[in-house]
């Protein structure tokens, strides 16, 4: 394939395989448009016949509308559910609604979120009986975050209450990310006195490798303002201090020694150096994804993960940072069935995004309907005006389509909307949400 023709499928102004069949197209145009409109309006049959309508994204009320997807998450362990935008009301209300009924009916009890360990540490604590009040702890721990928003005050809110309801089924929850946006200083103490207490001979020499560390209260100021060299000497201080904890702590003594080690190890990368900043993406999708398998193996909970589709799923927008997601590591290592992608689409709307990167200002942007051709345009056809979709075992041509990658639309912290981002969906989930419009999400 031609450079041209690469950056012409890259940009979804053409899939790979329209790009191979270019030569063989032999039909008139009109002939060739009646065509692709008769087989899109077949697809758009049987996604219909499959799909199942959703009341609401907003959590409360009755959820026999969550039914079906109860039983296409079956005996999960670990369900990932993605979100194609961070700043989008529905989504975030959505997997509070999602949540909840997993944990009323289907027997969860930890969510898992792409937020800081340490955030996720105090959140937990405060679940468990801690004092404050959930917009306060939600306020503290995930500034700086797209997450410092009102839907997850609420969902925080709600979880606190269930735990007071049944205490002795209470939930959890964690942050399944490095130290990001900031690691703090109390997970460094924490490690400190466990090594003291168990082996103090070693608790001067792990004092020492931390002291050029701690903090880390702002990882984007660490780096962006500090040297290259300096931030790769310090990964490494913070690798000689997890070999030392691994040698004398306990079992989560360890887990913050490691996910201090592998924040570091992340922010050595070079930001002028793209396979620099793609090993960081890659080395945090696997650090994500250990902490999440930590945790279930530890405990035993059923969780529901809460993270952008590119790293929910089993394949990302970005292959060249993500060519394996944490969703499709997840999978591996739980096993068929015991991990769950459930990936989600909007046809138009507003949503949050910074267009400086992390640490910049969020602001609202909108986007028009799903331009003809694209994933969400076919999607919004479906009579429902919100709905779910199992990807699997549906007829042809449906799962071609499915199979197919289109042009969708895809934000992260930022957005940027060319080159245009193409996705198969069969390749990424198992179920896909799609909403018809959504909003931007709630500054807390």
């Amino acid at each position: 394939m031609t450079a041209h023709r690469r950056r012409l499928t890259r940009r979804g102004l053409l899939t790979a395989a329209a790009v191979a069949a270019v030569p063989a197209l032999r039909l008139p145009a009109a002939a060739a448009a009646d065509r692709t409109d008769r087989q899109e309006l077949l697809v758009v049959k049987q996604l219909e016949a499959a799909a199942h309508p959703l009341r609401s994204t907003a959590p409360g009320g009755r959820s026999t509308d969550l039914e079906a997807l109860g039983e296409l998450i079956g005996d999960a362990e670990v369900v990932g559910l993605g979100e194609a935008t961070h700043g989008s009301h529905e989504f975030f209300a959505l997997k509070h609604r999602v949540f909840r009924y997993l944990v009323e009916e289907r027997g969860f009890t930890a969510f898992a979120l792409e937020a800081s360990w340490t955030a996720g540490l105090e959140i937990d604590e405060f679940l468990l009986g801690g004092e404050g009040d959930a917009r306060r702890v939600a306020d503290r721990t995930l500034a700086g975050s797209p997450w410092h928003r009102e839907e997850f005050a609420d969902l925080i809110s709600w979880m606190r209450d269930h735990n007071r309801r049944t205490p002795r089924r209470p939930v959890r929850f964690l942050g399944a990310d490095l130290g990001l946006p900031a690691l703090g200083d109390p997970v460094f103490r924490r490690v400190l006195d466990q090594v003291r207490a168990a082996r103090p001979q070693d608790a001067a020499r792990l004092a020492d490798l931390y002291a050029p560390l701690r903090p880390l209260d702002d990882a984007v100021g660490y780096l962006t303002r500090r040297p290259l060299a300096e931030r790769r000497a310090n990964a490494e201080l913070g690798r000689r201090a997890f070999e030392l904890v691994s040698a004398v702590g306990d079992e989560q003594t360890v887990q913050h020694a490691r996910v201090i080690a592998d924040t570091f190890a992340f922010l050595a990368m070079d930001p002028a150096d793209e396979l620099s900043v793609a090993a960081a993406e890659q080395l945090r999708d696997r650090a994500m994804t250990h902490n999440v398998l930590w945790w279930q193996r530890r405990t035993g909970h059923r969780i529901l993960l809460s993270a952008h589709n590119g790293h929910a799923g089993y394949a990302s927008t970005l292959p060249e940072l993500y060519p394996v997601p944490q969703g499709a590591q997840l999978r591996q290592a739980l096993g068929d069935g015991r991990y769950l992608a459930i990936g989600t689409t909007f046809d138009r709307g507003t949503f949050l995004t910074t267009a400086d990167g992390a640490g910049g200002a969020w602001r609202p942007v909108g986007v028009p309907p799903a331009p003809p051709g694209s994933l969400e345009h076919t999607l919004d056809q479906v009579r429902h005006r919100d709905f779910y979709l199992p990807l699997r075992r549906l007829p042809a041509p449906a799962s071609s389509w499915l199979a197919t990658a289109h042009p969708t639309y895809d934000a992260g912290t930022t957005y940027t909307p060319t080159p245009v981002p193409v996705l198969a969906p069969a390749a990424a989930y198992d179920v896909l949400v799609h909403l018809h419009e959504v909003t931007a999400a709630r500054a807390l």
